[in-house]
């Protein structure tokens, strides 16, 4: 049997996007179940919307989620056989089959500029007709194309489709008719030169032994440009997956404006790629057993072509959340820990990433967090200077000022005290407890003024862990700052 091999062929425009990173973790997950070849390959036409820091953020992002591929973009030098993996450097093989259409009356010059092609869309809405666009009765020859480049008209190429209907076997959506009043002369090398991407997607596909391609459902119709493509450069036809399109909760198209959208942006948000991995493995396909939850591996072992459904999936970012609140509660300590020193690197933080002993801490005593972010947001004021944070008004009036300055009362008469206390979690949570009962107080009449006074808020990791971490010469100096700035 022949060996089966996938592939991931970003455009790198932006940020791998979560329907992308879909796209690439089924393309990992066939080529493992199938004992096949997993394939990246950049595709870099669009030379307007290209950027090259997207494309170390595609492979960092892909990296990030754990999914390694076999060959292709950052595994070699370009050598290899199939090489180079990124289509700005394939232009010389593309050329050669452009001309090799050409010459066979396959392909065609044409010179309209952007008004004429506007007019001839004008007409056929007139005429209430979708536009095709007029094939000519003779093709320019190559010196007619010289002669119009001189001249500083556009000049493309088109390739000439055949008059006929094109199914479409797909694995997913069953056979799409595609019929030949459909069908264009689309354009398949662009006026600066470069192919579109059907023409280099069709070519590198067939020379880099692509033969499953699995990508997402606004491509299929495409695919039939692709079928005749492939049928005319004589290469043969691989195997077609489609998947649903990712739709928000209203069932709108997933966009930046319901969030983040991008893996850049979740990473950024503190959500653990396992995490991530496995909420977007179950946006359009089903394991089919009523399991959730599963490392990579597990994904891989489980995943078969028909658990993908044709319904479009919805990106529920409350179940997103809650399988990242799960998976952190069960992650190993030194994965969680890295995890954890990464996401600092990504977002500024006085926390010291670097101190492993801290942030195992850190992680422990805010046990239950639901992304890494919640760490941060209780525990950062701990280490940043001690004038730095304000005092948020509704915590001040609600703890501090509330019941004729109730707050700031405990506060004037625990303070020498706590200059006496042993500064140990133990000492501190005793002589809390002991104050309470003296003064038949609640503990948070008292613990919630300090937690203010030294946060500026009422959110904090547990008041024994943060006051220790504090340290006892910066706690005082907070509650000294609070008392003077007593409203």
């Amino acid at each position: 049997m022949e060996t089966i091999k996938t592939r991931f062929a970003p455009s790198p425009t932006g940020s791998l996007h979560v329907g992308g990173a879909r796209t690439a973790l089924f393309n990992y997950c066939l080529a493992r179940k199938l004992g096949g070849k997993f394939l990246l390959r950049i595709e870099d036409t669009d030379r307007a919307r290209h950027t090259e820091e997207a494309v170390d953020m595609l492979v960092r992002d892909l990296r990030w989620l754990g999914l390694d591929w076999d060959e292709g973009f950052a595994k070699d030098d370009g050598d290899a056989e199939a090489g180079p993996f990124r289509q700005s450097q394939r232009l010389g093989v593309y050329a050669k089959y452009i001309r090799q259409l050409l010459e066979a009356g396959l392909a065609y010059y044409a010179f309209d500029s952007a008004e004429e092609l506007e007019a001839m869309r004008d007409a056929a809405r007139a005429q209430k007709q979708d536009f095709r666009y007029p094939r000519p009765g003779k093709f320019p020859s190559e010196t007619d194309a010289d002669a119009a480049r001189a001249e500083g008209k556009s000049v493309v190429v088109r390739f000439a489709s055949p008059a006929r209907d094109v199914v479409v076997r797909d694995e997913v959506f069953g056979d799409v008719l595609v019929s030949a009043d459909q069908m264009d002369d689309f354009i398949i090398v662009k006026a600066d030169g470069w192919p579109t991407y059907h023409l280099a997607n069709v070519i590198d596909d067939a020379l880099m032994g692509v033969n499953l391609i699995c990508r997402g459902q606004e491509f299929l119709k495409q695919t039939s440009r692709h079928i005749q493509l492939r049928e005319a450069l004589g290469f043969a036809e691989p195997r077609y997956v489609h998947l649903p399109l990712i739709m928000d909760m209203k069932g709108k198209k997933l966009s930046k404006r319901d969030g983040d959208v991008e893996v850049d942006g979740f990473r950024r948000a503190g959500y653990l790629p396992e995490a991530l991995m496995n909420f977007i493995a179950l946006l359009g396909w089903n394991p089919k057993s009523g399991r959730e939850k599963f490392s990579l591996d597990e994904l891989v072992e489980l995943f078969d072509i028909s658990g993908i459904g044709k319904s479009n999936p919805k990106f529920d970012r409350n179940k997103l959340l809650a399988f990242n609140t799960d998976a952190a509660t069960e992650a190993d300590p030194e994965h969680l820990l890295k995890c954890f020193a990464q996401y600092l690197a990504t977002t500024t933080s006085n926390i010291p990433a670097d101190d492993k002993p801290l942030l195992r801490h850190l992680l422990q005593s805010n046990a239950g967090f639901r992304t890494f972010a919640d760490v941060l947001n209780k525990a950062d004021v701990l280490f940043a200077p001690d004038d730095s944070y304000e005092f948020d008004a509704k915590a001040v009036k609600k703890v501090l000022a509330k019941n004729e300055g109730q707050g700031y009362a405990v506060l004037t008469e625990i303070r020498p005290q706590l200059a006496e206390v042993a500064w140990e979690a133990e000492h501190l949570e005793n002589w809390l407890k002991d104050y309470c009962d003296a003064h038949e107080l609640g503990m948070g009449k008292v613990a919630q003024p300090i937690r203010v006074a030294v946060t500026g808020t009422t959110i904090s990791p547990p008041i024994f862990d943060a006051l220790v971490m504090l340290g006892q010469d910066k706690t005082l100096a907070r509650i000294d700052r609070c008392l003077a700035e007593k409203q």
